[in-house]
């Protein structure tokens, strides 16, 4: 691999926003795609406090995410990344999350309807570098 796996799951967590996010509704993968943010390999996500992923969370905690792709066929090097995911707390969180794109859900980071998803990694994998073997970033 040209790049450390570690600095890789940086660049693409750093210039990749977009993905999907999978919860398990009635035993099964429930798919969504989200905007990701994130500091140090946590990952966080806006959503609405009264949605599917919220309740389906509450009940089983696991995440599993794919980040990175952007289409351009075989090749693509993009993560997976499994973690579990809890709602935050932290009220900075919310303001550094925030961003005008979110104005068309919320009316600020003080919207009570708004809730930041923390998803801790229990293992990220480099996928699809240019038809090498998965490499798993050391933490």
């Amino acid at each position: 691999m040209a790049k450390d796996a570690k600095e890789l799951a940086k660049k693409i967590l750093k210039e990749s926003l977009t993905g999907t996010m999978a919860t398990i509704e009635q035993n099964k993968p429930h798919s969504r795609y989200m905007t990701f943010f994130n500091e140090d390999f946590i990952l966080y996500t806006a959503t609405n406090k009264k949605t599917h992923k919220v309740e389906e969370i509450k009940k089983n905690p696991t995440t599993h995410i794919l980040l990175g792709y952007e289409g351009n066929g075989l090749g693509d090097t993009f993560l997976e990344i499994e973690g579990t995911v809890e709602e935050s707390v932290d009220e900075g969180i919310k303001k550094k999350v925030w961003n005008n794109a979110l104005k068309g859900w919320f009316d600020g980071p003080e919207d009570p309807s708004l809730v930041i998803l923390k998803i801790t990694p229990i293992q990220i994998r480099v996928m699809n570098t240019k038809g090498e073997e998965p490499q798993i970033v050391e933490f």
